[in-house]
């Protein structure tokens, strides 16, 4: 019962993006057959200004496609889907929509499954098969080899913890490298390696939730896939407000004014953005990350170099080259896009509340203790049995 009511406790959040999702589908489902960058305008109008005289990127600005960060490996060296590329994905990825998938009978993927697809939905393909244009594989670089001993030790610990698992019985993604063992693993009270961000299979502690469990955010660099981004700008100043996940929205403020970075010794947990403008793009240096954020494994040495263009009167081009020498063997480079939203019909906005985690994530934290207490008197299975985890979630065709 108590592994059950956890995973339902996490599935709430699912549930909460599912609705995100369909509606941002039921806004975008004609614009996104076609991309907006194909629409060739006038200088003047791709670059509107502001009365000060400034490129104009203010606005609500969603992406409207789904579109992988890393290029699939069957697409090869193959920039764009075709057509028929894109209408085939979108069947196989819309297949698994409206289903209620369930495990063996009495199963604990069965039980404990927390969240089903019956209310889901996804975006329409992208033209574009990955992100990443740089390098021109479409593919993250590879690691250093300090960046994948430290993955590889992150890896063993988590897997060690998921061992005893049906997960790991059954081979589901959630175990992938990892083997079964039907005795739970001796290393459940070591500390991980770095400070945790992700989601492990214990609740020891609040810090052992993954960032969203604790209503925090990965922060950047952002390419949410069910988010938006609204731009505010003043004379010599501009403010995006994110809005991503499950309530976990966020403020950030770029620095205009030429001054240098924050010290070395002053980290933040979305970096310090220092932006000026070339042309008609908002660049942003970003760096001062603090060593409790993670993006792919790079901390505080991460080092943002971001390109903010309005490219027409209803698209914004973003592009950001990510560098971390003791992460990555070279910098790479992401662009994405986004479509300009309606002010008037979004002219009413709440500010974004991670009810989920502030409520749920206590109550995880008080199942974790009863399941423990039935174990220690023999009432119940040990917690290491049970995949508090992983989701059992299914893997997206595109990804």
């Amino acid at each position: 019962m108590g592994g059950r009511f956890l995973n339902s406790t996490i599935g709430v959040a699912v549930a909460a993006v599912a609705v995100s999702a369909v509606i941002a589908v039921s806004v975008t489902d004609t614009s996104a057959q076609a991309p907006a960058a194909s629409v060739k305008t006038p200088a003047s109008a791709a670059a509107p200004k502001t009365p000060w005289g400034e490129p104009d990127l203010q606005g609500i600005w969603t992406d409207e496609t789904n579109t992988p960060l890393q290029r699939p490996t069957q697409y090869a060296n193959q920039e764009f889907f075709t057509a028929a590329q894109r209408a085939d994905l979108d069947r196989q990825r819309s297949a698994q929509l409206g289903r209620d998938k369930r495990g063996a009978r009495g199963s604990e993927l069965d039980v404990s499954g927390a969240y089903n697809a019956e209310f889901g939905s996804v975006k329409r393909t992208g033209v574009r098969t990955s992100m990443i244009v740089d390098p021109p594989n479409g593919r993250i670089p590879p690691l250093t080899p300090e960046a994948e001993k430290i993955a590889a030790v992150d890896k063993d610990f988590r897997l060690a913890l998921m061992q005893a698992t049906e997960t790991c019985k059954v081979k589901l993604a959630g175990c992938a490298g990892g083997k079964y063992d039907p005795k739970p693993t001796a290393r459940r009270a070591e500390r991980p390696a770095r400070y945790n961000t992700a989601r492990m299979n214990r609740h020891d502690s609040p810090e052992d939730g993954a960032l969203a469990d604790r209503c925090l955010t990965g922060g950047l660099p952002d390419f949410g896939g069910i988010s938006f981004r609204r731009i505010v700008q003043t004379p010599g100043g501009v403010a995006i407000a994110y809005d991503v996940g499950q309530g976990q929205g966020w403020q950030r403020s770029i620095v205009m004014n030429g001054s240098p970075p924050l010290p070395a010794n002053i980290r933040q947990w979305y970096g310090d953005s220092r932006g000026h403008w070339e042309g008609n793009s908002l660049v942003v240096d970003v760096t001062n990350f603090s060593p409790k954020t993670d993006y792919r494994g790079s901390r505080e040495k991460l080092h943002l170099v971001e390109r903010w263009t309005r490219t027409s009167p209803t698209t914004l081009e973003y592009s950001v080259t990510i560098e971390d020498p003791t992460v990555w063997t070279r910098p790479w480079t992401a662009r994405q896009e986004f479509t300009k939203q309606s002010d008037q019909e979004n002219r009413i906005y709440y500010e974004p509340r991670c009810i989920e985690g502030n409520i749920g994530f206590p109550t995880i934290m008080r199942t974790a203790r009863l399941e423990d207490a039935a174990f220690a008197q023999g009432k119940g299975p040990d917690p290491l049995t049970h995949d508090n985890a992983s989701g059992f979630n299914e893997g997206d065709p595109l990804q």
